[in-house]
């Protein structure tokens, strides 16, 4: 649809502000400033896409990677909380956040038509089991690093009855797992190593971004040097999985996993 006719990219950025509109009107928040602010979020990478023209591309340039910075770091940085009141303030950046993947979903697989981004349903017994390896190989050098560091306190029984932890797993999965492994596993991963190759340098440095966006997470002072360095590690776990499975779950139900552990047995 995109090859017969381009111009139709630009029904998303109004879609997708349209539903934010929508979600901020339902909590008696919309304010004209803040849908305008959104719809200039979401118009930015159409137009860095759109002057790239449709795909399928076979390297990203730097208008690609200007895309995936467009729509990432303004959600990193709170763009435009200002303009939301606090009670809003939840609801309304998982909003943002939904439509930033649909945008980034739409942009990367349906105008670009880049390959590698593993969006699909996990089809192979090795995309179950590789999770499982990765959270033994990983979790008990994380929880020794992070108690070192002073980030974790000592593990203790989880204080939480055993229904509500189970029903974290859907939403730590939904809800924080997913979104960020399509942003930093299938499109920042993915298109460095589509641009600067498939290596162990490249993975070192796509984790290191992972790594990077914890700077700015509590509870520790900011910049959080402490949590940075073990996701850095968690990332360079995740990137392993993402490139053995064939979906993007399999990363995903790792870093499920590892932050479903950190929130109940510390």
């Amino acid at each position: 649809m995109f090859r017969r006719h381009p111009g139709l990219i630009w029904v998303a950025p109004l879609a997708l502000t349209g539903l934010f509109a929508a979600a901020a009107a339902l909590e008696g928040a919309f304010r004209f400033g803040l849908v305008f602010l959104v719809l200039a979020y979401t118009a930015a990478p159409v137009w860095c896409a759109y002057r790239k023209g449709v795909g399928p591309a076979k390297r990203p340039t730097a208008l690609d990677f200007v895309c995936v910075l467009l729509l990432w770091l303004p959600l990193e940085f709170g763009a435009g909380a200002a303009f939301v009141p606090r009670h809003a303030q939840g609801v309304l950046h998982s909003a943002a956040y939904l439509a930033a993947i649909l945008l980034g979903l739409t942009v990367f697989t349906g105008f670009r038509q880049f390959g590698g981004l593993k969006i699909a349903l996990p089809r192979r017994a090795m995309d179950f089991w590789l999770p499982l390896v990765g959270y033994i190989a990983v979790a008990p050098a994380l929880a020794a690093l992070g108690i070192a560091l002073g980030f974790l306190p000592p593990p203790h029984a989880p204080r939480a009855a055993a229904h509500t932890m189970a029903g974290a797993l859907g939403g730590i999965f939904l809800l924080t797992a997913l979104p960020e492994e399509i942003l930093f596993r299938s499109l920042i991963q993915n298109l460095l190593m589509q641009r600067f190759g498939e290596t162990t340098s490249t993975l070192v440095i796509a984790s290191a971004i992972f790594g990077c966006a914890h700077l700015d997470n509590g509870p520790q002072a900011l910049p959080n040097w402490r949590y940075a360095i073990l996701a850095t590690i968690a990332g360079f776990a995740y990137g392993k999985v993402f490139q053995k499975a064939s979906s993007v779950c399999s990363s995903a139900l790792l870093h499920m996993l590892v932050d479903w552990t950190k929130h109940y047995f510390f």
